[in-house]
Formats: structure tokens, sequence, C-alpha cells
């Protein structure tokens, strides 16, 4: 059995791209390391948000549709995102919550205490203290690096067939069984960011995608040819998988697992510095060679943002 080490990234549908930066910049302080477009639909932004480098299980990307229509939260889906801050970190990101008005409450999820709360757009989050995860070194407005969100901690997967899911996730994709309560199975993989992902055990009512939903959720693999193994392996366990896409920043492929939850596994390599440098990353618009052609009309239509402090 092959074995991904969890979450690579996790790509949600908002509306206002800058009020999409002025929440996970400004007030969550992660990093804007990739401005670029949805290679599918050019005419729309893909901003990645993420640790200083944007690391595989930092990475969270948005496809800003303003003024698009609503989705609906529900089956199919992932139903809420969790990141991991360091542990003594929960009074600050109490506070700091408070300070921006979003309202957040408490929780307990498997002896895990967390807070949680939406984005603007109503994209569900999470904070939980961990012990694992390397620190992040990216500090801005106010975020330093003791406070500073790692990466992901993991993902509630709603899905149509829970059963299912449970089962491609434990003997097809390789994580662990550790624990049932509470309605919820949890699964927990070898890496120390994005390795935990619990499934809601009831099925309720089908999602609908559209803005403050998630698209997809990606998860780990090593390299082309790790991705080629994982394609052949799925294919093997009755999965339909979409030829390898090229990303710019990793490799892709795709499926719908039985639960119909949109999966993805995207390479590690070659990660976000491949077409501007660190110091540099997420402040010009990146396009891909087959856009670049197209750049003075995409820059007339994508709405201006900028990554800026809030009182």
């Amino acid at each position: 059995m092959k074995k991904t080490a969890g979450i690579h990234h996790i790509t949600a549908i908002v509306g206002n791209p800058q009020q999409n930066v002025d929440f996970y910049a400004s007030i969550l302080g992660l990093r804007l390391v990739k401005k670029t477009v949805n290679f599918d639909d050019p005419g729309t932004y893909h901003l990645y948000f993420g640790d200083e480098d944007g690391s595989p299980g930092t990475a969270i990307t948005f496809f800003p549709w303003d003024e698009g229509h609503r989705g609906k939260v529900g089956d199919g889906q992932v139903g809420l995102t969790s990141f991991v801050i360091p542990k003594g970190a929960m009074a600050f990101w109490e506070s700091r919550l408070a300070q921006f008005k979003v309202v957040f409450s408490k929780a307990v999820r498997f002896g895990e205490q967390s807070l949680q709360f939406h984005d603007p757009d109503g994209i569900a989050l999470e904070l939980v203290e961990r012990e694992e995860g390397k620190t992040s070194t990216w500090q801005f407005a106010g975020v330093t690096a003791d406070t500073a969100i790692k990466g992901f901690g993991g993902a509630v997967l709603r899905s149509i067939q829970p059963q299912q899911t449970t089962r491609l996730l434990e003997k097809v994709m390789g994580f662990a069984r550790i624990g049932e309560e509470d309605g919820y199975i949890r699964f927990q993989s070898e890496a120390d960011l994005g390795n935990v992902i619990d499934v809601v055990k009831t099925p309720s009512e089908r999602g609908r995608m559209g803005v403050g939903t998630v698209h997809h959720i990606a998860f780990r693999v090593e390299d082309d040819s790790d991705q080629l193994e994982w394609k052949q392996y799925l294919e093997a366990n009755g999965l339909g998988v979409t030829p390898v896409q090229d990303r710019n920043y990793f490799y892709s492929i795709y499926f719908r697992e039985f639960g119909g939850i949109l999966f993805e596994m995207a390479t590690d390599v070659p990660g976000f510095a491949i077409d501007e440098p660190k110091e540099k990353l997420g402040e010009n618009l990146m396009l891909p060679p087959q856009y670049e052609e197209l750049r003075p009309q995409l820059e007339k239509i994508l709405l201006p943002i900028t990554v800026r402090t809030r009182d």
C-alpha cells in the first residue's frame, strides 16, 4: 500500500480578491506566496497563501469569483479547514480575532481544543495548538514567529458515502485510523503538518460548488515518478484519474473519490521559487508561458490587489 504524507494544499472559491488578501494575509498573517491565474480559467486569479516558502502542507489557495454565485457547504466537500499554531499561542489568536471583529467559538474534538470561525466568504476554519510542525519564520502585521500559523492541521471531510471515503483513506491512501467519537472518525498520516483528516460519519445534504465552499483538497506525492505510480495505483483501485496536469509549481492528477469529494495528488516539487526569487514571492502577477501573451488583457480584467496592514 502506498502512503501520502498528508495534505499538500486546499483550494476554495471566494468572492472579492482584495477582501481575501486582507483576511488571510493581514489578519491571519499568512504570506501571499503566489499571485497567478487559474490555469483552466485565466480570467480568474489563483492566489496562494502559506508559510515563508508556501511549503507543501501550508498553502491554502483561492479562486476569487467577484460577484460569483454562492455555494452551499455540504456533503461531497471539505467542511472545515484546520490550521496549526504553536503551543501557547491560543490567547494571542483569541485577542487578535476579537480585535478584527471576527466572531469565533471554542470547540473540542478528539480532546483537542480549537478556535472556530469563518472567513468573510463563509469558509469554515479553525486553529489548533500542536507541538509538531516547523515554526513559520514569516512575520507580518503583528503576527510573530512564536504565534504564526505553521500550516495545516488537517481537514474535516463531509462525504456522500462516509464508509467508502474512510476505506479509501485507510486502505488505499495509507492514513492510520486512530479514533472515533462524537460523529467523527479520525485518520492520521506520518507528516507533522496537514496530517489529520476527520470524516463526518453520517451523511446529510449534498453541497453545491460556489463562493464560500472548498473546491478541492490536494494530497502530497514526492515527485513525477511517484505521481505516476499513484495514478496507476488509484486506477487499479477503481478510481477515474485525470492525465497529469502541469501547474507550474507542482504537477497534479485529480479524481472524484467515492464520497463525491474532489481529490488531487500534487508533487512537492518544484515549488514557488521557480519563477521569482524567494524574497519577492507574491509581489507580481506570474503567468505560465501559455498565457504570457495575454498579459495585457488579463491585467485589465483582474482586479488590483495589495497586501497591506489593517488597523
